[in-house]
């Protein structure tokens, strides 16, 4: 299906990708099918796109990214809100607030985002920890984790050493790597 978003342009959508939240969002009751976009860039960020209004995308991220301790304890009545028998099945995200310094950017932790993975329902719940923050504080937090998130793609891609003429000479590691050591060439 093709959706037109106010943000992303036109997308198509596969069905069983549409998640609906049956009570809408806090703030937004009526609407109920979203559908998360994810947009390829190096913030871990990711977006709630609402199929039934354009314009409605909210900025969501998992919290144990930048918040490794993390727990949202659901009651029963949460996890029969969204048809859960094992938290394990289930995708929690933060809605993020981002003003324009965006070192101030915030996570609601209060009331995160609880997706069934495998029946595509949803509810944003509000959390009994009164620890909790609404506007959690996390852009530091992120920002280090991006930083020290390395991929080595050095295990995937093999690059062969440039070819140097008689200058060099070329052994070869225990891994089977090259190595190049120049020699000392001795005048006459």
């Amino acid at each position: 299906m093709k959706v037109n978003t106010t943000r992303f342009g036109e997308l198509t959508v596969n069905t069983e990708d549409i998640i609906n939240f049956s009570e809408g969002l806090l703030g937004f009751e009526k609407l109920s099918k979203f559908f998360v976009v994810d947009p390829g860039d190096s913030t871990l960020i990711l977006w709630l796109q609402s199929i039934e209004d354009e314009s409605i995308a909210f900025p969501i991220i998992e919290p144990k990214i930048f918040k490794p301790d993390y727990i949202a304890k659901l009651l029963p009545a949460d996890m029969n809100s969204v048809e859960l028998e094992n938290i394990n099945n289930a995708k929690i995200y933060s809605i993020l607030t981002i003003p324009s310094d965006i070192t101030t950017m915030s996570a609601n932790l209060k009331a995160p985002i609880v997706i069934n993975n495998e029946k595509k329902v949803a509810k944003q719940i509000v959390l009994q920890d009164n620890k909790l923050s609404v506007k959690f504080e996390m852009y530091k937090e992120l920002k280090s984790y991006i930083v020290t998130y390395t991929s080595d793609d050095s295990k995937r891609t093999h690059v062969a050493a440039p070819k140097v003429h008689n200058e060099t000479s070329s052994n070869t590691s225990e891994d089977g790597e090259n190595i190049q050591r120049k020699e000392s060439i001795k005048e006459a």
